[in-house]
């Protein structure tokens, strides 16, 4: 009984860290409960679509936290959907490549970008989430 105990309890911790927001700054995995809560929030929000093996990918990342670091981004949540693996995600998000940032200001997509890594660009994409 305790082992179920112990499990059901992890089990929640889990969900409940899948459901709260990230910190500023943070990249979390895509999680469609995650989205979902922070697009009805009105959040800001950014989907980064990432592969390990991506050199673009890898210029993005310190670019996106250095820029979610800045008060003016501290409600940014950050997605990251891995390019390799979620395909099905590719397809509902009309997503052909890796290196690709989506914009969302709550609900609505307010841009997109593929393959960027001038810093002063993504800002820009980021600023139309705000």
């Amino acid at each position: 009984m305790q082992s179920r105990r112990a499990v059901l309890t992890l089990a929640g911790l889990i969900v409940a860290a899948s459901l709260a927001p990230a910190a500023a700054g943070e990249t979390r995995p895509f999680s469609d409960p995650a989205f979902e809560a922070a697009q009805k929030s009105g959040r800001p929000i950014l989907v980064e679509v990432s592969a390990p093996w991506c050199p673009i990918c890898k210029t993005q990342k310190p670019i996106l936290a250095k820029l979610a670091s800045e008060p003016r981004f501290k409600d940014l949540q950050i997605f990251d959907i891995d390019f390799d693996s979620q395909k099905d995600l590719l397809k509902r998000l009309n997503v052909r490549m890796q290196s690709t940032l989506i914009a969302y200001k709550g609900a609505t997509e307010v841009g997109r970008s593929v393959g960027e890594t001038q810093p002063e660009w993504i800002e820009g994409l980021l600023e139309k989430a705000l």
